[in-house]
């Protein structure tokens, strides 16, 4: 296994999440960091407000808030795919919670323990 803190690897993790938010959304994140503190991946991500999402916002809110969530369960599911195929990581668990107000995402990515 690669080590986990390096520069390289963290910014291997970066390019990983924007590309999957370019899929989803068309575009990427504003402000994007990664933190590794021993088997817990965390990523703080500042999203782009889309202009659907604006749209909706203000014509039907529950849908929204519901897209909302959708969209949130599809992205942990791609990042899992993703991280397992590229970067082989095995994980117990992927964490997101997603704030519309202020387009902050925080994605908590907790790896297996290996004995």
């Amino acid at each position: 296994m690669p080590q986990l803190d390096s520069n390289e690897y963290k910014k291997k993790l970066c390019h990983l999440y924007n590309e999957i938010s370019k899929e989803l959304f068309g575009f990427g994140t504003t402000l994007l960091k990664v933190s590794i503190e021993q088997n817990i991946i965390t990523f703080h991500a500042k999203h782009r407000r889309s202009p659907r999402s604006t749209a909706l916002e203000g014509e039907a809110p529950t849908l929204k808030h519901e897209v909302d969530f959708y969209m949130s369960s599809i992205y942990k599911k791609r990042i899992r795919e993703r991280l397992e195929q590229e970067l082989g990581l095995s994980m117990d668990a992927v964490l997101r919670d997603y704030d519309p107000p202020t387009q902050w995402a925080i994605t908590n990515i907790i790896l297996k323990q290996t004995e």
